[in-house]
């Protein structure tokens, strides 16, 4: 990684650890915690109201998206969920509601102070189907194909490799799996150059993606049926948008072999005849 890869990623990182120590001291005091967030375009005001009202005051107030992955992505019980940069465990939680006991939610962070936060608010929620993992969303510490839905929230821009991210994110996959993403995206017309006088890096502006470049750095990943939808404006030519995508059921590997012999090949009924 580049010497600038790495100072973004630092950057990012003391951005997000100041936000969680932010909360926790808040948190501690008379007047609970306040949300880091003020722009109505980011935080949790994008979450409805008796989403808000059943998690821990903490995971709320550490909100930093733009939008809301858990509804982006449909979920159902029994599914294992995996959030990208999960912060304070917004999404993680209210995944692990969605997919209940028979599911499990996993959150992936960097930021030893957001880590630390997610799982008080765990343990706040009581919530027993939830795992907290430290790591980088460009090497998943996750087997392959184990995760039937990714989810991430205005995270994915703050990636200096998004090819890697895109790759992670359908190794992890299982077969059938998809992806149910919020995230800032920019016009075509706008150069990286006009996205960065938008906004800065941990602002989930100067690192957006084109729409362009979001849909075909999915499809060199392998993913199919990718949708991008904005939903609002976060800048001028910049959107808070939902991502969709798949990955294929069957690798075309899988689906060019031969289908296996069934039993008694050759016999209608198990016999030498009818």
């Amino acid at each position: 990684m580049s010497d600038h890869s790495n100072d973004l990623r630092e950057t990012v990182r003391e951005r997000y650890a100041a936000a969680a120590v932010q909360v926790t001291e808040g948190g501690a005091a008379c007047c609970g915690p306040q949300p880091v967030e003020v722009d109505d375009n980011f935080g949790s005001t994008l979450y409805a109201a008796d989403e808000r009202d059943t998690l821990p005051a903490e995971a709320v107030a550490a909100s930093l998206g733009c939008g809301n992955p858990t509804a982006v992505a449909d979920l159902h019980a029994g599914e294992r969920v995996l959030d990208l940069g999960s912060g304070g465990g917004i999404d993680v939680l209210l995944s692990a509601r969605r997919v209940g006991p028979t599911g499990k939610a996993y959150g992936l962070d960097m930021t030893e102070e957001m880590l630390a936060l997610a799982l008080a608010n765990r343990e706040k929620a009581g919530a027993t189907n939830v795992e907290f993992l430290k790591g980088a969303i460009e090497a998943i510490p996750l087997p392959a194909n184990t995760i039937d839905v990714v989810i991430s929230n205005c995270v994915i821009n703050l990636s200096t490799d998004k090819p890697a991210v895109f790759a992670e994110m359908f190794r992890v996959l299982a077969p059938g799996g998809r992806i149910g993403i919020s995230d800032v995206v920019a016009d075509d017309r706008l150069t990286p150059g006009q996205r960065a006088e938008r906004g800065d890096y941990v602002g989930c502006i100067a690192g957006a993606l084109s729409f362009t470049e979001y849909r075909e750095g999915l499809a060199a990943a392998g993913f199919t049926d990718v949708e991008l939808i904005p939903t609002h404006a976060v800048a001028d030519g910049m959107h808070s948008a939902t991502v969709r995508a798949a990955k294929p059921a069957t690798t075309p590997e899988a689906a060019a072999r031969p289908p296996a012999p069934a039993a008694n090949a050759g016999s209608c009924c198990g016999g030498s005849g009818c």
